[in-house]
């Protein structure tokens, strides 16, 4: 009995009082205004995508995915087996993916069906210690400041390596073994002008950015890839070059396709589908899973291994080829590749509502001007 007072006591002052964005915001305002406009500021309660795929796979099987998505909420063990659900009073359920949380990062784990995050412990009735990449960091009344090499190489490991559901198949997979996150703060967190606190005391004029730009930016989209065409006795030949160090696809729920037509005199003469991306299966960069019956799953927490999938690997390229018509000098040719964030057997299951999941967003686009064949 004495033994379980003394381990609850000691449990409970290592136990910190919870910053909210709110509270971060008062002094990181600029800050707190490029997280806002990211997603990892979408919860459970502001994100359709998420909160449905969340309560389909509490139905079908467990939902996890909490560990990730709604990492500051107390109670994990229950998300994950569907026994109880995010609480809209709960602010640690409301601030999603939080700046307390990801600043309390002390370490992460390799493992098998997804990386361990170990949060730092706090005394109780101290102020908490908040860790990250700046070197002689300043105080502040809420909380201590420390640099921890843990940010400059591991932290985006801890949710973005890869993930296995519980029949251990692989359903993200973002990173490989040997890559950390240099490249990923590089690319989605680059430095930028603005004050890292509102009063500026030593005076630093950059800071890493925190709308953590990816598929939802078009600009950033476009830096993906390249597309190149070329045509060779009536067969055209595009090439998709994956520029980032991860795979074309990662993020199940999505869809990246090609779309190709070929104008003579300001008239369509050849499209690689007619209606549907969908009816031409090579062009269309997908994951698929299947159930324990062979038959298709949408949600990946529920599969049982893996279906169709066409994808592009990191820093790799794929060509494909199309047979089209003769084509003569001034013909156009233009190749665009386009995403959308629910594909379409997503978007039915869920019965999605919000546009913007629905509507494609173009990453990249190049033309071919006939001039001569050979």
């Amino acid at each position: 009995m004495i033994r379980l007072f003394f381990f609850t006591l000691f449990a409970s002052l290592l136990s910190a009082s919870y910053l909210t964005n709110k509270s971060c915001s008062e002094c990181h305002e600029g800050i707190y205004e490029e997280y806002q406009s990211s997603y990892h500021s979408k919860s459970y309660f502001s994100d359709e995508l998420h909160r449905k795929v969340a309560q389909k796979a509490a139905k079908e099987d467990n939902y996890d995915c909490s560990t990730c998505h709604m990492p500051s909420a107390p109670n994990q063990k229950e998300l994950s087996t569907g026994e109880a659900k995010p609480n809209q009073y709960d602010q640690r359920d409301k601030d999603a993916i939080s700046c307390f949380y990801c600043h309390q990062i002390a370490y992460v784990k390799k493992a098998h069906l997804k990386n361990k995050i170990i949060l730092a412990r706090q005394v109780f009735g101290y102020k908490p210690t908040i860790y990250g990449s700046l070197s002689n960091p300043q105080e502040s009344d809420k909380h201590s400041m420390t640099h921890s090499p843990i940010y400059d190489k591991y932290v985006c490991s801890g949710c973005h390596s890869h993930k296995r559901n519980s029949h251990d198949v692989l359903i993200f997979d973002a990173m490989h073994g040997k890559q950390d996150s240099k490249g990923c703060i590089k690319c989605h967190m680059p430095l930028t002008n603005g004050k890292v606190e509102n009063m500026d005391k030593k005076s630093r004029l950059k800071h890493h950015d925190h709308s953590f730009v990816g598929i939802h930016d078009q600009t950033m989209r476009g830096k993906g890839l390249s597309l190149k065409i070329r045509v060779k006795n009536s067969t055209l030949h595009v090439e998709i070059k994956n520029k980032m160090p991860h795979p074309l696809v990662i993020q199940t729920a999505r869809v990246k396709y090609l779309k190709i037509e070929i104008r003579s005199n300001g008239k369509i003469i050849w499209k690689n589908f007619k209606k549907s991306p969908l009816e031409n299966k090579k062009g269309v960069f997908e994951i698929n899973f299947l159930g324990k019956d062979g038959k298709p799953v949408i949600i990946p927490a529920s599969a049982y291994k893996r279906g169709y999938v066409n994808n592009i690997d990191a820093k790799e390229s794929k060509t494909i080829e199309y047979k089209i018509p003769d084509l003569h000098k001034g013909d156009i040719i233009t190749a665009s590749m386009y995403v959308l964030l629910a594909k379409p057997s997503c978007q039915k299951l869920l019965k999605l509502e919000d546009p913007m999941l629905k509507t494609p967003l173009l990453m990249k686009s190049t033309k071919y001007i006939v001039k001569g064949l050979k």
